[in-house]
């Protein structure tokens, strides 16, 4: 249907129009991000990488995140948290996204259990190696 087709909006060009606090920024630049926070994004997505081929084939589907603005858990799939990590990389902000339909908590771990796992699996193949 055309543009000119549609009926006039009744609040263009209104500063108070109740729509205007349901708007997200598009491709408006965030904050720049620094260095040091561009290096720890790389970081996190180089560990991402790890932990995903790690625990993927183990059954875990993501990553939990206890959430300090709404005190409950977010479950964010793998590919769902690398896409969030690239985007704040590339435009220094996250836009909001569909949370996880109905996840199983026990197909989550969290960052610190990722990391511990990550670290065991490399003391164990040093250890080999060494023995």
């Amino acid at each position: 249907m055309p543009h000119d087709a549609l009926p006039p909006d009744p609040f263009a060009n209104d500063p108070d129009d109740p729509a205007r606090a349901l708007q997200e920024p598009i491709d408006e630049p965030g904050d720049e991000i620094t260095s040091a926070e561009r290096a720890e994004l790389l970081a996190d997505l180089a560990d991402l990488a790890v932990y995903q081929t790690l625990l993927e084939p183990r059954g875990m589907r993501g990553i939990v995140v206890d959430c300090g603005e709404c005190a409950e858990p977010h479950f964010h799939d793998w590919s769902l948290l690398r896409a969030s990590l690239e985007q704040l990389l590339d435009n220094g902000y996250m836009r909001p996204h569909e949370p996880a339909f109905d996840p199983d908590p026990a197909n989550y771990v969290s960052w610190d259990y990722c990391r511990g796992f990550a670290d065991g699996v490399t003391a164990t193949e040093n250890a080999r190696r060494a023995g």
